[in-house]
C-alpha cells in the first residue's frame, strides 16, 4: 500500500483526546487514523502544551549551540556509551547521501547506568550527557516529559484508531528510548542543493516536532516532495517505521527531508518509541486470510541498527569490531513510501 498524491499536510485537533467521553476520543481517533493512512504526516492541535515550555527549549538549544566548539565537544556522542550527546556537523550520513548539513543534541530517558533496563537495551539507554550550562538541563528535561506525556496520549489514540483498545500499547511505554534531538541548520547562503537532512524514515512508532522555519519535505504517492512548513500553533507528527509495521503496511512511514536550508533553522523531533525489547509485528487484523505474520521487529533493535549505519562514529566501532548490529537488521531505506516507489520502479 502507499500514500495518495497528497498536496498538503492534513490538520487534526486532538483535544478531544483528553476528555472523559469515549464518542470524543472515537472521533479524534478517526481522525487520526484518516491522516495516518491518506498522508503519514499531520498538523496536530489542541495538545494543551504550555507554550512557555517550547519557548524555554529554544532559548536553551541556541545557549548551547551559541558555545565555541571545543564545549560542545566536552559533550561529543562518541563519548557516551549510549548515544547521548553532541553530533558535530557531517557525523551523521543517511542512506549513502552526502553528509548531513546540522549539528545536534541528542538525549532521551535519563536513567542511572546500573538501572535494570540499562542491560536490557545496551547501547540506547542510560544516562544523559548534559552540558555544564546553568538551567540547561531543567529547561529540556520539563520539555522532554511534556511531550513523553503527550505521546503516550497520541499512542493511545492510534490504538483507537487502528480499531484496538485505547491501552493496547501502554504496557510497552515503560522505559522506552523515545530520543529528543535538538538541531541546529546553519545559515548557508549556497546551500541550495545541500541537505539538511537526507530522505529518510523515522525509526520509532511516530515522531513529534516542533521547528522555527520552513525547510521539511514530505514525499507523496506521485514522488512529489510537499512543503510542510511550521505552524506556531501545531505539532507535526509523522509516522515511523514501527507503526509500518503493526500494520503491515496499512499505514507508511512517510519518507521525509530536510532541504534548501535558506535562514537559520531550529528543530525539535520526539521521536516516541516504544520499551527496546518489544517484538513489532503485524496485527491480527492487518493480515489477509491465510496470511503468516512475519518475525517482526525488536524495537530497540531496529532502532539501534538503523542508528549505527547512519553515525561515523558508531561505523567506526563497527569496523573495529566493538559493535556488532542485532541479528536481523534491516538495511537502511527498508521503510516508506520512497521505499515502495523504488521497488515499484
Amino acid at each position: 500500500m502507499s500514500t495518495p498524491a497528497f498536496t498538503e499536510i492534513p490538520e487534526v485537533d486532538v483535544s478531544g483526546l483528553f476528555s472523559d467521553d469515549p464518542a470524543d476520543q472515537a472521533a479524534v481517533a478517526a481522525q487520526l487514523g484518516a491522516a495516518a493512512r491518506d498522508v503519514g504526516f499531520l498538523y496536530v492541535t489542541g495538545t494543551g502544551l504550555d507554550p512557555a515550555l517550547y519557548d524555554d527549549l529554544v532559548a536553551a538549544a541556541q545557549r548551547f549551540f551559541d558555545q565555541p566548539d571545543e564545549r560542545k565537544m566536552s559533550v561529543y556522542i562518541g563519548r557516551s556509551s549510549n548515544h547521548r550527546g553532541y553530533v558535530p556537523v557531517g557525523e551523521e550520513v543517511l542512506g549513502g547521501q552526502s553528509r548531513d548539513l546540522k549539528e545536534a543534541y541528542d538525549l532521551s530517558l535519563d536513567l542511572p547506568a546500573d538501572h535494570p533496563a540499562v542491560a536490557v537495551g545496551p547501547g540506547l539507554l542510560g544516562p544523559n550527557q548534559w552540558p555544564d550550562l546553568p538551567g540547561f538541563r531543567e529547561q529540556v528535561g520539563a520539555y522532554y516529559d511534556a511531550a513523553m506525556a503527550l505521546g503516550r496520549v497520541l499512542l493511545r489514540g492510534f490504538a483507537m484508531a487502528l480499531g484496538e483498545d485505547p491501552a493496547l500499547f501502554d504496557s510497552h511505554v515503560t522505559t522506552p528510548p523515545s530520543q529528543l534531538r535538538l538541531i541546529h541548520y546553519p545559515y548557508e547562503p549556497d546551500a541550495h542543493d545541500v541537505h539538511g537532512i537526507g530522505a529518510h524514515t523515522d525509526y520509532e512508532c511516530f515522531t513529534l516536532l516542533r521547528s522555527t522555519a520552513p525547510g521539511l519535505e514530505v514525499l507523496n504517492g506521485d514522488g512529489v516532495w510537499i512543503d510542510a512548513p511550521p505552524r506556531p500553533d501545531a505539532y507535526v507528527v509523522n509516522v515511523g517505521d514501527l507503526l509500518e509495521v503493526w500494520t503491515n503496511g496499512q499505514l507508511v512511514a512517510t519518507t521525509h527531508r530536510v532541504r534548501k536550508v535558506a535562514e537559520e533553522r531550529w528543530s525539535f523531533p520526539l521521536f516516541f518509541n516504544v520499551d527496546y525489547d518489544t517484538v513489532v509485528a503485524p496485527l491480527p487484523q492487518f493480515l489477509a486470510e491465510g496470511q503468516e505474520p512475519g518475525p517482526g521487529v525488536v524495537a530497540g533493535d531496529h532502532l539501534l541498527a538503523q542508528t549505527a549505519q547512519t553515525f561515523t562514529y558508531l561505523q567506526q566501532r563497527m569496523a573495529r569490531g566493538e559493535l556488532v548490529l542485532p541479528d536481523g537488521a534491516l538495511g537502511r531505506g527498508t521503510f516508506g513510501q520512497g521505499a515502495r516507489q523504488e521497488q515499484a520502479s
